[in-house]
């Protein structure tokens, strides 16, 4: 009987992952990146860099925690898109309710937690697609072809990373540094990346989430409908899509590291 325990929560954890570990995964990568970035971008243009990215940057985040709140049914008490951080730091917020028995409303805290990353990537990919399209082209061929992944056995990391440094190259082409455009899209990316991290409240809230998920999928698999707890998904597929859309929020979280890098080697205060 432990034997049989032991097997249905380890193969719970397994797919509580393979649906929700790659946001997981970035959303702790974007935590410490960019903890570091603001510090650099503040040692060399000073403590009000975080005004100039949060003014773009934190409407975007709070409005996405809003979307998927109403989304899932929540109710929105508070909302302040934007203001100076105060002592803890804080340069925005939503404040809302939900029903405590209601199963859909506390799954739903799991996404409106990790929201900022879903909707700052939304609007870098929108932002691409106005203004550097061919950029957007060759992210969305990218994603085409990861359609064509169904096994474990079809993953090829070399072409996978191929593709995607593929990509930075056509982000970053000689061509684009001639247009006001490309210039226009890189200050709006990094000031919605410098604010996708998620803070303590985001983390919090999307736990409380992720334990109604695995506790669905637990219950699927002791009555035994796994073919419901892993959803009609080849899952394989779906996590490489998944980290497809991801790698947008890595890339540019990525580049704003570097450029502040080099703002702190070349303009120390």
């Amino acid at each position: 009987m432990s034997t049989y325990i032991v097997t249905l929560l380890i193969q719970t954890v397994i797919e509580t992952l393979w649906l929700t570990g790659a946001i997981i995964l970035v959303g702790l990568f974007l935590e410490v990146i960019q903890k570091y970035t603001m510090r650099n971008f503040q040692g060399s243009l000073g403590r009000n860099t975080v005004l100039i990215t949060g003014i773009i940057g934190t409407p975007i985040h709070e409005l996405s925690h809003a979307l998927f709140a109403l989304l899932f049914g929540h109710k929105i008490i508070a909302i302040k898109l934007f203001q100076r951080p105060d002592q803890d730091g804080v340069m925005g917020y939503v404040n809302h309710s939900f029903n405590k028995r209601n199963l859909y409303q506390r799954i739903g805290n799991f996404f409106i937690g990790v929201a900022p990353i879903l909707g700052g990537i939304l609007v870098i990919v929108g932002l691409m697609y106005l203004l550097i399209p061919q950029a957007f082209t060759a992210y969305t061929n990218i994603l085409a072809r990861s359609l064509n992944t169904q096994t474990i056995g079809d993953i090829n990391l070399a072409e996978i990373v191929n593709s995607y440094w593929s990509l930075i190259k056509t982000i970053f082409s000689l061509g684009n540094f001639q247009s006001i455009g490309f210039y226009i899209f890189l200050f709006l990316a990094i000031c919605i990346s410098a604010h996708m991290s998620l803070s303590f409240a985001d983390i919090k809230g999307s736990f409380d989430g992720l334990l109604f998920i695995f506790l669905i999928l637990l219950l699927l698999n002791v009555l035994n409908l796994q073919q419901f707890a892993i959803l009609p998904l080849n899952l394989v597929q779906y996590n490489i899509i998944a980290t497809g859309i991801l790698m947008i929020s890595v890339i540019f979280s990525a580049v704003a590291f570097l450029i502040s890098l080099i703002l702190r080697l070349v303009v120390p205060r």
